[in-house]
């Protein structure tokens, strides 16, 4: 390899922010003692950057979204952190406190048994405007007192020690403080985006915009042919229960108006109707009024939420960062001289599953590069789609159709696997708690609702059922899925490492999916190293594991290209 593994010591340094850009430092031990005097300066950011230079410690910050953004905005780069909000966050989960307040003032309350005060309000999003993103804003008001730091680190070192697994809940802090940081840095560098092309695409798409508000002209003629189907001059699309009613008086009952249920019919409405699902969600989620709130200066600049969802994935507040169509994905072109490196983790869950559960048989087929077709081979007489039916059932609890033969031949080729999700799922269906692989432990009472968007055409659905079965699927599916999580984290933070002083950054990310921005000339070696962290990530995560993680890499000029 070509690039530079940096070494990093063993330095902690806690930081606290105070009135008028001033702050204080002091270094820690490893165990969070202090191991020098409170070091009082009137430039907080200029000190950190001195002692950073100096011995690049381990910094321990209250909230990495809160302070690290002055200092990226100076120029300045941290190599490590613990973010002790995030960290806190984990520790209630593990504990079975899941949601009370994280912050270090709630923090240093219960540690000294207080009354514990609500964390304040989220930062809401704010589209950047013309002159500063809202996201480099200074703090309103003083940060946590540095005693206050000093003694939740502590406490915090202290709770990780009593975890079942110490050495694994480091990792997950680690990758976890991590993450924030490669959030920050990724919506202060932003996605680049061709405006012209954006444009165009949009207008062969969608038509031209409204001149007086409203859908632009293909989506307007869309709607109008969808009522002439039904023998009306107009028809509210957006309303589950006209459209249902539509349908009705053609003679089809429908449950719902979801995708899932209007394929099933055979009516002339209903290919239009898909069209107009799909061109609405582009002309709201990323049109034109969408570009002008998050696209600046070329760079589309979202702001991200690690563990913005209760598996640890990561979320965005607006600009539906973790969402962009293929088709306008088009509009993610490379600056000159510049390329696109996406590497995109194929069948990763079920490849946690193999590492995880310890069932030999599926890691011998977690080493092939289709994991698939391994189980094809191995167990389900060369059928690749019942075999790839038989482990997506087991893992989201799907029971019937034509997925219970192909469970029963997972169940009896490969049973300790399948006993591990199955072991989740009573464990939930009872109201117990279930943990990742590094420790990150599920939220207890009802399934949590769905994170994603509703539908742009009307829908009837209903809500998460709260039944034992409902929350089986919930917490089969969260051993896996949070664990994935945590291997993409620590994708990440094994790449953000190798690309220092390379020219070459992080510029997005989507669950098992990323994209660096790269010079042209060492495009070839940022794929070598995704593919190496990739691998490193699997062997730090799960040892010595048969189980391989293979990246699909592309090196394009434009993200909708990429393989």
């Amino acid at each position: 390899m070509s690039y530079v593994r940096r070494r990093i010591n063993s330095v902690l340094t806690v930081v606290a922010a105070g009135p008028n850009g001033g702050g204080a430092l002091r270094a820690l031990h490893p165990d969070g003692s202090p191991a020098g005097p409170v070091e009082q300066v009137d430039d907080l950011v200029v000190a950190v950057a001195a002692r950073q230079a100096r011995s690049r410690p381990r910094w321990i910050w209250a909230a990495t979204a809160e302070f690290y953004p002055r200092l990226l905005a100076a120029g300045v780069r941290v190599d490590r952190c613990h973010d002790l909000e995030l960290t806190e966050a984990l520790l209630l989960g593990h504990a079975g406190h899941w949601g009370e307040p994280r912050s270090v003032a709630a923090a240093y309350a219960r540690l000294h048994g207080r009354a514990v005060p609500p964390d304040p309000p989220s930062r809401q999003p704010t589209p950047p405007g013309q002159d500063q993103p809202a996201l480099f804003a200074a703090p309103a008001a003083d940060g946590p007192r540095l005693d206050e730091l000093v003694a939740v680190h502590a406490d915090q070192l202290a709770r990780i020690g009593s975890t079942g697994a110490p050495g694994r809940f480091r990792m997950l802090v680690a990758a976890e403080s991590a993450g924030a940081l490669i959030a920050v840095e990724m919506a202060a560098a932003g996605l680049p985006w061709r405006a012209d092309v954006h444009d165009d695409l949009l207008r062969d798409l969608l038509g031209e915009p409204s001149p007086v508000g409203g859908p632009p002209r293909k989506l307007a003629a869309l709607a109008a042919r969808i009522a002439e189907t039904f023998g009306l001059r107009q028809l509210q699309l957006g309303s589950p229960g006209e459209l249902l009613k539509a349908f009705a008086q053609a003679g089809i009952d429908l449950p719902n108006t979801r995708s899932w249920s209007l394929r099933a019919v055979d009516h002339p409405a209903v290919p239009l109707l898909l069209e107009y699902k799909e061109l609405y969600r582009i002309w709201t989620a990323h049109g034109w009024a969408w570009r002008g709130d998050w696209v600046r200066d070329g760079r589309f600049r979202p702001e991200y939420v690690p563990a913005g969802v209760v598996s640890g994935r990561w979320a965005t507040r607006g600009g539906g960062a973790l969402q962009i169509p293929k088709v306008v994905r088009r509009a993610v072109v490379a600056d000159p001289g510049r390329r696109l490196v996406v590497a995109d983790a194929g069948q990763l869950e079920p490849r946690v599953l193999a590492a995880v559960s310890g069932d030999a048989r599926l890691a011998a087929a977690g080493g092939a590069g289709d994991l698939y077709a391994a189980l094809a081979r191995d167990a389900f007489g060369g059928d690749r789609a019942r075999a790839k039916l038989a482990l997506l059932g087991a893992m989201y609890g799907q029971t019937g159709g034509a997925a219970v033969p192909a469970l029963a031949v997972l169940r009896q080729s490969y049973p300790t696997a399948f006993g591990y999700v199955e072991a989740a799922a009573r464990t939930g269906a009872a109201g117990g708690l279930v943990r990742s692989w590094l420790g990150r432990t599920c939220p207890p009472g009802p399934v949590p609702p769905d994170a994603g968007g509703s539908d742009p055409v009307g829908e009837e659905g209903t809500a998460d059922s709260a039944s034992g079965r409902a929350r089986g699927r919930f917490t089969r599916n969260f051993v896996i899925q949070a664990t994935a999580a945590e291997w993409a984290l620590t994708l990440m933070a094994l790449v953000r490492t190798g690309l220092a002083g390379t020219g070459a950054e992080l510029v997005f990310f989507q669950h098992d999916e990323v994209v660096v921005d790269s010079p042209a000339g060492t495009a070839a070696q940022v794929a070598e190293l995704l593919t190496d962290s990739a691998n490193r990530a699997g062997e730090l995560l799960f040892g010595a594991s048969p189980v391989r993680f293979p990246l699909d890499v592309s090196i394009v000029d434009c993200y909708a290209d990429a393989a």
